[in-house]
């Protein structure tokens, strides 16, 4: 029970910790360079995003370690790697939007993390479905997240 515990912290940890550092290259942005955009009318208020992403990073930290839990029962190590493969795109994504200011580049690279989460729920559903259900909403979001930063990229072109 206690490993199993350990395994949930330290999975919310690793979320937060790529959340952390994606923040290091978004927070700094915001107050001038992306409030100067021009965006959407449907881009969502600032204040909306803090939360969505801090229930997204939680949601996929429990989806890991579910999938960590069935590592004695199953191989897990190619769901794992592919995890942290699309957490790492993710953070990337923040440094190039928001850190080097490049829409068009992290549009390429939201179309890959949109391409590698999908992947990731594909199988983490084969080896726990509420893995993958849990999985979903992060989908669903960059996905609405790919479509916004296509328009500011090709708004401030």
């Amino acid at each position: 029970m206690m490993r199993s515990i350990i395994g949930l912290v330290v999975s919310i940890a690793i979320c937060f910790g790529a959340s952390a550092l994606g923040a290091t290259f978004t927070t700094p942005a915001i107050p001038g360079w992306y409030a100067a955009l021009n965006k959407p009318s449907w881009t969502p208020p600032n204040w909306v995003f803090g939360p969505v992403w801090s229930a997204l990073y939680l949601m996929m930290a429990i989806s890991a370690w579910l999938i960590w839990r069935r590592a004695a029962a199953t191989p897990v190590a190619l769901a794992l790697a592919l995890f942290f493969v699309q957490l790492a795109a993710n953070v990337l994504w923040s440094v190039l939007f928001f850190g080097r200011q490049m829409p068009g580049a992290a549009f390429a690279d939201i179309v890959v993390l949109w391409c590698l989460i999908l992947a990731t729920v594909i199988v983490f559903w084969r080896t726990s479905p509420l893995a993958g259900v849990l999985l979903v909403p992060y989908l669903v979001w960059v996905t609405f997240a790919a479509a916004l930063n296509g328009a500011i990229w090709r708004m401030n072109v």
